[in-house]
């Protein structure tokens, strides 16, 4: 079945299930979701009204003034103002067997000139019963076809899946998630955000929705704050200068966060990078979370985020394993300075060609990609447990025939050595904490942050024995 037969039937199916009738109001692309709705037949049983407000002024008219017109503020403000215009048009005459609903969405397509970011905010705010509680769901897309033409169809297919999903798939979200892509690729459309809100999700936790973007393949990564709100990478990224810690954090340490310290410390001393300004990021790998099995095991994922966030941390999930390709990620949303923070394993880790073997140019490729930019690697010192040594960048060595590239790299300053560390900490491994907590050996407790102690005594994590309150 082609994808405009699939996507003029889920229209269909909208337009004849009579409980839904609301407003779809479009920016930016032209009425590319409204139109399949007329296009399928029956759309007069849906569709209240339909509307665009192309020039700023008539915008801020309807919705009221906004700093940025491409926004979640901007979405929001369409939203709250088309639904609470049904339900005081329409509610007193047919409230009582209707479920009002207003989708919305403010979009920039390519322009006629071409090179401008191709993305918009869409949303759907709907009752799903009659004088219901609203609840409501929020996409960030980005637009990857090269033509405007083709971008405005694939925005108006996903604006139709959004619709049917909410509508009819919504008591099952990870399914609802995976049917945004229905009748399209990853090629032509990227979901990097998306936040589910209201009473019919009160049970749907939105970092697990945002994880299950980056299994899809609709995004490359999803970020969140320490809270636990899902952020939009490119608009947290943007300008800013970046400081990136890789790990698995299973549980984060001391050692972790005096990594991001150190690291903290000489970023901000690089030129062009205003200390206040860095966004220090932890960051998993789904390599990381898939470790040990097929599927991601959520409740440990669960209580990684909520350990990172503890630390007041901003965390990403990336489907990136290579570090040129998360570097790659970074250098195009952001003007600013990035920089890796690693240990010294992860750094001779990267000098076994046998992890470069699946690009062409091997491990010249791979060192090429991931340091152009000026991006530099704050390397973390390292103990050698059974002799006491302390291994730092400074004289480390790597295989004889790679060593040349290694002292190269090492002459241009692509290597930071950390010897700000505290070195107390260098015994710390996660893996031996872990075991410890298993255990029931409670000399892990100064090994991570007491935020880290506290949620792992109260929440039971990692086989702990629950505290009771």
């Amino acid at each position: 079945m082609d994808s405009a037969a699939d996507t003029l039937q889920k229209a269909l199916r909208i337009n004849l299930e009579p409980r839904w009738y609301g407003t779809i109001a479009e920016i930016g692309a032209g009425q590319e979701v409204a139109r399949w709705f007329f296009r399928a037949g029956g759309a007069a049983g849906t569709v209240a009204k339909s509307m665009s407000a192309y020039d700023m002024a008539v915008s801020d008219a309807v919705y009221g003034r906004s700093d940025r017109y491409v926004s979640r503020r901007r979405l929001e403000a369409m939203l709250d103002h088309e639904l609470e215009l049904n339900v005081e048009r329409l509610g007193p005459t047919r409230g009582d067997d209707t479920c009002f609903f207003a989708f919305a969405d403010t979009v920039v397509a390519r322009s006629y000139r071409g090179g401008n970011e191709c993305h918009g905010w869409m949303g759907v705010r709907f009752q799903a019963q009659p004088h219901d509680e609203p609840s409501e769901i929020v996409l960030h897309v980005r637009m990857l076809d090269d033509e405007a033409s083709l971008q405005q169809e694939a925005l108006g297919i996903v604006g139709v899946n959004l619709l049917h999903a909410a509508f009819f798939e919504r008591y099952e979200p990870d399914r609802l998630v995976e049917s945004l892509l229905d009748r399209l690729s990853t090629g032509r459309i990227e979901i990097d955000v998306i936040s589910f809100r209201g009473i019919e999700f009160r049970h749907v936790d939105n970092r697990l929705m945002a994880l299950r973007l980056v299994q899809l393949g609709l995004s490359g990564v999803a970020m969140f704050g320490p809270d636990g709100d899902v952020l939009q990478p490119s608009e947290v990224l943007r300008k800013r200068p970046v400081l990136v810690e890789r790990g698995s954090f299973r549980p984060p340490t001391v050692v972790n966060m005096d990594m991001l310290r150190c690291a903290h410390e000489k970023f901000a001393d690089e030129p062009d990078v205003d200390g206040d300004q860095v966004l220090r990021l932890t960051e998993l790998t789904m390599s990381n979370l898939l470790a040990g099995g097929a599927d991601v095991d959520r409740r440990d994922f669960l209580a990684r985020a909520d350990l990172l966030g503890a630390c007041g941390a901003t965390t990403l999930i990336s489907a990136f394993v290579d570090h040129h390709r998360l570097a790659a990620y970074l250098a195009e949303r952001t003007r600013g300075r990035i920089g890796f923070v690693m240990g010294v394993p992860t750094l001779v880790d990267l000098f076994d060609e046998a992890n470069h073997a699946h690009l062409p140019g091997g491990i010249l490729e791979s060192f090429g990609r991931l340091l152009k930019n000026d991006l530099k690697l704050f390397v973390y010192p390292m103990v050698d447990l059974a002799t006491g040594e302390v291994r730092r960048v400074g004289g480390l060595r790597v295989g004889e025939e790679l060593q040349p590239l290694f002292d190269y790299l090492a002459g241009r300053g692509s290597f930071v050595e950390l010897d700000n560390a505290r070195e107390e900490y260098l015994p710390i491994l996660s893996r031996d904490v872990l075991r410890r907590i298993a255990a029931g050996d409670g000399s892990w407790e100064p090994m991570v942050p007491p935020e880290v102690a506290e949620m792992v005594r109260s929440r039971g994590f990692f086989g702990h024995a629950r505290e009771s309150a």
